[in-house]
Order: C-alpha cells, then sequence, then structure tokens
C-alpha cells in the first residue's frame, strides 16, 4: 500500500555531459543581466571558466560577479544584495560547491525585497515570513555532494564561541533551473570527493529512514545509493573508471538533493549544525567520519526501543545494497552496513574529530545544540547520552 505524500517543488533539471554549453540561451531566457556567484579560486582556475564567459559575453549577456571564500555569512549575502540592486540583475547563475550555490540562492531571493537575511534565518532572528519575490536562479554544481542545485534552503554560517549554522529556507528559493553537468567534477582534489561524497551518501540514508520519507523519495534515495556506490570509491581511486563514477556521483547528490528537501534527514545533520559553527570544519568533513557510528547507535537505539520499526528494514536493504552481499537476516545485514561505512571512512582518509580541533571538553555544548530541524526526522528520538556517544566513537 502506497501511503499519500506530498512534493514540493523542485526545479527544471538539465543533466548530462556538456550540458554547461546550454547555459548562455537558458540564461537569456530571464534578460541580459547576470550576476555570477562563484568560488574564490575555483571557478577562475576551471578549463571551462573563459569560454563560458565568452559564450554569455557574445549571447549579449553582461556579469557581475560575487565570489564566495569559504562557507558562506550572512554579512556576505547582506553586502552582495546591497551591492547587487543597483544593478538591476535578470537573472542569478550559482557555479561552483555548495558554499556557492547557498550564497547565489540566498541573494538570488534577497535582491528584490532587500532586506537583510538575517531577517529570515531559522533560530537566530526574527524569523520573518519571506515575502518574495526572488529573482530567478540557476544553479551550476562543480562538486557532487550538497545537492544544493534542487534544495530550498541556503545555509549560511557564522564561526565562533557563539556561531551558528542556520538555513535561509522557502519553497520560493529553489532554482528555476539545475543544470549538472558531471564534466564539471574534473579535477576535484581526493579530500573533496570524499568529504563531498560522503554528504552526498550520508544525505541518501538519512532521506531514506527519515520519518517523512514515502514512497516516491524512497525510489529516487534508492538509485542514489546504488550510484554513489558505484561511484564514490572508483573515482576517489581515480583511474580508467573515474569518468564514469564522476556521473554516478553527480547524480548521487542531485538525487540526495532532491530526497532531503521533501523528507528532512537525521542525527548526522543534527551534528553537523553546531560542529559546523563553533569549529572550522566543512560540512562534507563532519557528515562523512560521523556517519558510520550515527547509523550505529540508530541501530541500537531501534532494536532497543522500536524493534518492530519499519527503519530497521530499510536499514537492512541499505546494508546489503552497499556490502553487495545478503546476510543470514536482516540484523546481520545492519551489521554488515556499518561495517562497510566504517570501510569507507577508513578508505576515504576522513579524519577524527579530535585532529579537527574537538575536544572531550567541548562534546556537552555540542550535544546541547544539536536538536534542530534534521535531528527531528531521525527515524528514532536519540537521547543527550546517544547522541554523546555518536561524538566521543570519532574522537
Amino acid at each position: 500500500m502506497i501511503s499519500p505524500f506530498s512534493i514540493a517543488r523542485l526545479p527544471r533539471i538539465q543533466f548530462g555531459a556538456g550540458a554547461i554549453a546550454k547555459l548562455p540561451d537558458l540564461a537569456a531566457r530571464y534578460g541580459h543581466r547576470v550576476l555570477l556567484v562563484t568560488g574564490a579560486q575555483s571557478f577562475d582556475a576551471a578549463p571551462y571558466a573563459a569560454p563560458l564567459l565568452a559564450k554569455l559575453a557574445e549571447r549579449g549577456l553582461s556579469c557581475e560577479r560575487v565570489m564566495v571564500r569559504g562557507e558562506p555569512s550572512p554579512e556576505l549575502v547582506d553586502a552582495a544584495v546591497r551591492d547587487g540592486r543597483d544593478a538591476e540583475i535578470d537573472v542569478v547563475i550559482g557555479l561552483g560547491g555548495g558554499s556557492a550555490l547557498d550564497a547565489a540562492k540566498a541573494i538570488a531571493g534577497l535582491l528584490r525585497p532587500g532586506n537583510s537575511v538575517m531577517d529570515h534565518l531559522e533560530g537566530v532572528g526574527p524569523e520573518l515570513p519571506y515575502r518574495g519575490p526572488p529573482t530567478p536562479f540557476i544553479a551550476v554544481p562543480t562538486t557532487a555532494g550538497t545537492g544544493s542545485e534542487a534544495t530550498k534552503n541556503a545555509v549560511l554560517s557564522r564561526h565562533g564561541p557563539d556561531g551558528f549554522k542556520k538555513s535561509f529556507r522557502d519553497e520560493a528559493l529553489v532554482a528555476e533551473i539545475a543544470l549538472v553537468d558531471p564534466e564539471l567534477l574534473a579535477g576535484c582534489r581526493p579530500v573533496l570527493i570524499a568529504a563531498n561524497g560522503m554528504d552526498a551518501l550520508t544525505q541518501l540514508i538519512e532521506s531514506y529512514v527519515s520519518t517523512g520519507a514515502n514512497a516516491f523519495t524512497d525510489a529516487l534515495a534508492l538509485s542514489g545509493l546504488r550510484a554513489a556506490r558505484d561511484g564514490l570509491l572508483a573515482w576517489y581511486d581515480g583511474g580508467a573508471a573515474a569518468k564514469e563514477a564522476m556521473t554516478q556521483m553527480a547524480y548521487a547528490s542531485l538525487q540526495s538533493g532532491i530526497c532531503l528537501a521533501q523528507t528532512g534527514l537525521g542525527a548526522v545533520h543534527g551534528l553537523a549544525s553546531p560542529l559546523g559553527a563553533y569549529f572550522p570544519i566543512g560540512h562534507g568533513v563532519v557528515c562523512g567520519t560521523l556517519l558510520a557510528a550515527a547509523t550505529r547507535i540508530n541501530l541500537e537505539a531501534l532494536r532497543t526501543r522500536a524493534p518492530q520499526a519499519h527503519a530497521l528494514a530499510k536499514y537492512a536493504e541499505i546494508g546489503r545494497l552497499l556490502s553487495g552481499c545478503e546476510g543470514a537476516n536482516a540484523d546481520e545485514d545492519c551489521d554488515n552496513l556499518v561495517a562497510t561505512l566504517e570501510d569507507w571512512t577508513q578508505r576515504l582518509a576522513l579524519p577524527s574529530l579530535t585532529s579537527l580541533g574537538v575536544n572531550a571538553s567541548d562534546v556537552d555544548r555540542i550535544v546541547g545544540a544539536s536538536r534542530g530541524s534534521s535531528m527531528k526526522t531521525n527515524p528514532i528520538v536519540l537521547s543527550d547520552d546517544e547522541i554523546r556517544q555518536v561524538l566521543e566513537a570519532r574522537l
């Protein structure tokens, strides 16, 4: 029996090798004044950058630039909005990793209304309703991990003891077009492949076992998990299989973004918020280093307090899919899942929390700040002690 479900707005998706060539014509549908939001260095060094800028100019499009260094802050977004309003921008193109896409999404949302993004950030301001309208936004990912091209939230950070990592979230912020070209992933360093790939894998697993999952998202999540299984390690290891593996991971990342936008996530992302706010740790690194431990703790909690939960069968299915073998029973399949994730954590050289600057004395503060929106859709409510165990396992 298929239970009722609702699917929120999605972008038009243009997927495939060479899709970047379509960008000038797609952008020109909205006007002639473009705001191009990119990373601080990666775009200018990319082989496709100069030809793309030339083709945009040939198409009669004028470009303003915003460059994003590290994870985007509210201050960066507000400054770009102030500077961009006078330019009467017709379309915003975010081209880069998750940070560039999130910044572009927020800027596109506020260029027309002109107010501060702090008015809308969850949990840190007045949380005023977004009034819009947004400027049309085209998302072009150059990494495979965040899935931001398919989501309605822009994640912004302020680092430090009083820092935060919060979302500006509204369905109106969804990109008009998500242009996903696997060839743009060429040149990603192994450390980025590992972190971003484990982010996508985490989003697919957490979406699949989320309390907000449904038949539609389950199908997409399983499809994405198969692609991640076949793509992540092959791309990381390089060699003849790397090109096809890039396509697999571009697809897995896209599916992870679609799924998380519909279902919510879980404990790993609940912890990623304070960890990313209090420490200068990349989001994908946090997800990658915590995924196996969080999965193990979730399984222990489910077996103890909710042994009939459907999430256990779902975890077992993921275990069979990722490990490539079928255990004697569902418990063994779940154990194989944890073992596979632990193996991938090692093979991808994900660092411990201690090596990233997190100490045992920080654990209670992180646990106390972990009860955000992601934790609400975890397949079981974890106690503070159980959340603490996740962190301590990775110190």
